[in-house]
């Protein structure tokens, strides 16, 4: 049995060459408050979900991306109101936000 049920990778890369990277979506303060909200809901700890940073996840000309382990699946989001909808539909009802996938 997995240590938790969903583990989350944000992936905050900088790239100083100054090339698109998800920092420059503010993934930092992303990941911040998802885990903030995890934290809120209940849903950190073993067997539930563990909110990473990342570093480079090599397709930030897609970011900013995030992948939820086990089933490795890859999202983008704008916003707080993408993250929320990942956290409401896939990591709570175990449901694909298909929207976001990349």
């Amino acid at each position: 049995m997995a240590h938790y049920k969903y583990h989350v990778f944000f992936c905050t890369n900088d790239r100083a060459s100054g090339e698109q990277c998800c920092e420059q979506c503010n993934a930092t303060d992303i990941r911040a408050y998802a885990k903030t909200r995890m934290k809120e809901l209940g849903l950190t700890g073993e067997g539930k979900v563990r909110i990473n940073t990342a570093g480079c996840l090599d397709r930030c000309e897609l970011g900013p991306v995030i992948v939820v382990y086990p089933e490795e699946t890859w999202y983008t989001y704008l916003d707080r109101e993408d993250v929320d909808e990942i956290i409401e539909k896939h990591l709570i009802g175990g449901e694909i936000v298909k929207r976001l996938l990349i």
